[in-house]
This record gives structure tokens, C-alpha cells and sequence, in this order.
């Protein structure tokens, strides 16, 4: 799988994908630009506006890996998006939420366009301060060659061909940081010094879809979450994320078991798990918002 967009670069500098006047007017107020919404910061366990169906385990780990196909998902308006990722985080009663996302999403707010893209997100304080990809300091790139908020290309078709991409996202035992690989390369890392609990291990992995709703409380939104389709349609049809694993004390990458499933509104997105010996344990998950099961 390729990542559109590719800039060509010499040696010693990074692509930047290009931050234009009328991506920054996007967001309202500017201020907004490039962070999650305020909405998103939790309170209890869930995201107020935020939808997810998504596979969790619990325990003291160093990173995760995991395989998630591509889709177009459809968004309804520009405030709103969709997305597929890993979550490595820590969730302590009483402390700030500390997280390193990695994945893909359609976002015209970010972006300006429905194209599924390549994106990393961090925050040490619950979402109130942290940024996506390179728009604030945090993230070193290392990687000459792939863009983040680069286009992906070819995406997964209903019934037809399949592409996913590879994520992985570890601690190093040496350094602290937390690096990112995609596929086979090397992007980068967080410096351990943005952190406050992820300075030693992350307590959550997480790994599925999560959509904004930005309609009132209580009515639903027809923005799709992966294919738009539910997870028990299965491969071809139903987004997936396969062979999910996590790096243990002794930096080794092992699979997970025991994978708890999440969803707050399973009439809307869903999620499903299984087990085979290629793609060991993975979740199918999805949904197209509003239907005659979610009004």
C-alpha cells in the first residue's frame, strides 16, 4: 500500500504536508486548529459526541502492533469524522489521560476532503493540549519519505479488494520514547519527556473505530463508521483489524487474549471478535450510523 502525495525530499529533511490559510479557517474558533474537540475530553468512561466499537485489553504494556484495512467511510459535514486506529494509553483514576494514537481517518476539518489519511495524535493531559501529525511540537519525524496526513491509496471496496496497512507503536527500553513503524519504516517518536504517566508503561490498548457525532444529544448522525457496514457481515464487507499484539517488559511482541469488547451504541457501530491461526485474534466493527435500529 502507498500513501498519496509522496514528496520527494533530499537528505535531512522530512515531507510536511502543506498547511494552507483555508485549513486553518476551518476550524472554529482557530484556535481548535489541529487538536481534538473540546468534546472530547472524557468524563466518566465515554466521549461526549464521541461513538466508538472497538476491541480493549488491560495491563501493564510497552506498545502495540496491529493490521487495519483502509476504507472511505461517508461524513456528513465538516465538523464531524471517522476513523480506524490504535490506542496506547494509560487511564489512571485521578490522572490525567496520557495517549499515542496512531491510524487512519476522514476528516474535512483537518483535511478538506473525504480521503482516508495517514495520522498520529497525542495528549498528556486528557485531550486538552496534544495536536495531530506535525501541526504542533511533540512528534520527531525520522522519515524522509512518508507524510502524515498523507492520502492513502488504493482502499478496501464492499465485496471486492482488500488493502490494510501495518501500525506498530513501542516503547524504547533504552531511550523511553515511544516509536512509530508503519509497514516497514520507521517514522518516528514521542519523547518520553511529553509525558507524565507514559514515561514508564501504558496501563490500555485499544484498537477500533470512533466517530464524532455533532448532532444534539439524543439523535443520531449518518456519518459511517470503517466499510458502513456491520461487523457480522464479515471480511470483504466489515472493516477488520487482525492480528493485534502487545509488547511486553522484555520488548517482545506477543498476542493478545482475553480481548474485551466496547461499543455505546451497537444498533449504530458494532463490534465482533474471532480467532483463526492467520489473522490469530481480531475484531470486525462498523456501522452506518442511522438507521431504522438507530433513528
Amino acid at each position: 500500500m502507498e500513501f498519496k502525495r509522496r514528496i520527494m525530499s533530499t537528505y535531512g529533511t522530512i515531507p510536511i504536508k502543506r498547511t494552507r490559510e483555508a485549513d486553518i479557517l476551518r476550524s472554529i474558533p482557530v484556535s481548535n486548529f489541529g487538536k481534538k474537540l473540546k468534546t472530547q475530553i472524557k468524563t466518566d468512561s465515554v466521549f461526549n459526541g464521541h461513538e466508538h466499537a472497538m476491541g480493549y485489553v488491560k495491563g501493564e504494556y510497552y506498545g502495540a502492533n496491529a493490521t487495519l484495512n483502509v476504507w472511505a467511510p461517508n461524513v456528513t459535514n465538516q465538523i464531524e469524522f471517522s476513523l480506524s486506529q490504535i490506542w496506547v494509553m494509560t487511564d489512571i483514576p485521578g490522572h490525567s489521560m496520557n495517549t499515542v494514537e496512531a491510524g487512519w481517518q476522514v476528516s474535512p476539518s483537518i483535511c478538506g476532503d473525504n480521503s482516508p489519511r495517514l495520522f498520529i495524535y497525542w495528549t498528556s493531559d486528557g485531550y486538552r493540549n496534544g495536536c495531530y501529525n506535525l501541526l504542533c511540537s511533540g512528534f520527531v519525524q525520522t522519515n524522509s519519505e512518508i507524510a502524515l496526513g498523507a492520502a492513502i491509496d488504493p482502499i478496501s471496496t464492499y465485496n471486492g479488494q482488500q488493502y490494510d496497512i501495518n501500525l506498530l507503536i513501542w516503547k524504547d527500553p533504552n531511550s523511553k520514547d515511544w516509536w512509530l513503524k508503519v509497514g516497514s519504516s520507521l517514522v518516528g517518536y514521542w519523547p518520553t519527556s511529553l509525558f507524565t504517566d507514559l514515561r514508564e508503561h501504558t496501563t490500555l490498548i485499544e484498537f477500533g473505530g470512533e466517530v464524532y457525532n455533532s448532532q444534539s444529544p439524543g439523535l443520531n448522525t449518518s456519518t459511517q463508521m470503517g466499510s458502513g457496514h456491520f461487523p457480522d457481515e464479515g471480511f470483504g464487507k466489515a472493516s477488520y483489524i487482525r492480528n493485534v499484539e502487545v509488547v511486553d517488559g522484555e520488548n517482545t511482541l506477543n498476542p493478545v487474549s482475553n480481548v474485551n469488547l466496547f461499543a455505546e451504541k451497537p444498533n449504530c457501530y458494532d463490534v465482533t471478535s474471532a480467532f483463526t491461526h492467520d489473522w490469530g485474534n481480531h475484531i470486525y466493527f462498523g456501522g452506518p450510523g442511522k438507521n431504522p435500529k438507530c433513528p
